[in-house]
């Protein structure tokens, strides 16, 4: 079943909204702002609060606006977080962030790393979890295929 469709019922299941934007949606600014708001200690709030404008709402989580009211929402300082954006404070770090992604073979989200080196790409059940941990768990994680 295509990850799209596991994430829909899913949300349909437990009564959650969710919205397929209506276009591609360039996530780079929110990578960022999402750093600023990690250095800030709103890592997570601000997290949950761009994953709903993106997925409950289907905003754009590539423009400013969309971006402010949520830093604002979460109590960060809209102002000076464009200004550390759009200086390049954090490009460094997300470049980072791709290669990792790149060399895992990520090519979607959502996706998770255990342990710095296996992928679990897509929305993916419960028991792919279990298994990979139990896998890792057991210290035989060096041919693990997820």
């Amino acid at each position: 079943m295509p990850s799209l469709t596991r994430i829909m019922q899913r949300a349909k299941s437990d009564n959650l909204p969710y919205v397929v934007p209506g276009k591609m949606v360039y996530s780079r600014l929110a990578l960022e702002a999402t750093e600023y708001a990690r250095e800030h200690g709103k890592l997570h709030a601000f997290h949950h609060a761009v994953f709903h404008k993106l997925y409950g709402e289907g905003q754009d989580i590539g423009n400013w606006e969309v971006l402010s009211d949520v830093a604002r929402s979460v109590g960060l300082d809209t102002d000076d977080m464009m200004r550390a954006v759009t200086s390049g404070a954090y490009s460094a770090a997300i470049e980072t962030q791709t290669a990792t992604a790149q060399r895992l073979g990520i090519d979607g989200v959502p996706a998770y790393i255990l342990n710095n080196k296996h992928a679990v790409v897509g929305a993916q059940p419960y028991e792919v979890f279990q298994r990979l941990l139990d896998e890792i768990d057991s210290g035989d994680d060096e041919n693990i295929k997820v």
